[in-house]
């Protein structure tokens, strides 16, 4: 989780303005988008991608403290952070990116590959998701199938 905020902070704030914008220094985009009126101000993106880390740390503490009853559910919570990283995403890159479009008159949307990266790993993150559920759903008909569930078994 860290590390996809990371590199969304580093799409967003250096890499996407850089591309957008090409043959012109990172500060100097800054200062000519500041000039048009327009803020690239990483203030509120560094809050809005934190706050998925920070949730990472939360949930990591909960997993030492054994809060989890079994680790696909401690894997699957991390797998839901990395899918709600793409809406992160795109709610931190959205002020950015029109300030890029309305200072040069560009679209708004990544020019840097790394946003797209971004999206299949929430994408996979997903596939996953989906992944356990199923195999969950497999092994309680598996668990149920005779009439005798594995803890009525064990009962007798």
């Amino acid at each position: 989780m860290v590390g996809y905020a990371g590199v969304a902070a580093l799409q967003i704030l250096v890499w996407n303005p850089l591309a957008a914008v090409p043959g012109r220094a990172l500060a100097e985009i800054y200062a000519e988008a500041e000039a048009a009126g327009q803020s690239l101000t990483p203030v509120v993106t560094i809050l809005i991608l934190g706050a998925g880390g920070c949730l990472a740390g939360l949930v990591l503490g909960f997993a030492v403290r054994g809060v989890f009853p079994g680790v696909w559910l401690m894997v699957s919570v991390y797998l839901l952070l990395l899918v709600f990283g793409a809406p992160a995403y795109f709610i931190a890159s959205f002020s950015p990116g029109m300030s890029l479009a309305d200072t040069y008159m560009i679209s708004g949307g990544d020019y840097a590959p790394w946003g797209h990266v971004l999206m299949l790993v929430s994408a996979a993150a997903l596939a996953g998701l989906v992944a356990i559920a199923v195999a969950a759903v497999v092994r309680g008909m598996r668990g149920s199938r005779g009439g005798v569930s594995a803890e009525q078994d064990g009962a007798r």
